[in-house]
């Protein structure tokens, strides 16, 4: 089975300069970003909606405000993402479809990605 992918969310969260993030709080944001996801089903290969995927990455390049969560396609990116935060993001973006602009770094969506280059 190859699902259809409706989201993959990259979680900047193990700087080994600390320079964004510390490393233990990026660590407790994963874990429940994995419970998040999982305990709504959202990783579930037959989903409707379409799977939604998940990274941790070391480095996102931003360097401050961190932990730093990008979602794509939609290019938003979160600004301290803190695990106390991710309920509600998944909730009100991914599953609801609304950002929460408060929290939003930048945005550079993948649709507008292609004239850049």
């Amino acid at each position: 089975m190859n699902p259809h992918v409706s989201h993959h969310l990259l979680l900047c969260a193990n700087s080994k300069k600390s320079l964004c993030c510390d490393t233990e709080e990026g660590n407790r944001t994963w874990e429940k970003l994995k419970n998040v996801l999982k305990n709504n089903n959202l990783e579930d290969p037959t989903r409707s909606q379409g799977i939604v995927l998940r990274s941790k990455v070391d480095c996102l390049r931003i360097c401050h405000s961190g932990p730093i969560l990008l979602i794509w396609p939609d290019g938003i990116w979160y600004k301290d993402v803190y695990a106390n935060r991710i309920e509600r993001i998944i909730e009100s973006h991914i599953i609801q479809g609304n950002p929460i602009k408060e929290w939003v770094l930048k945005e550079t969506p993948l649709k507008n990605m292609a004239s850049s280059f």
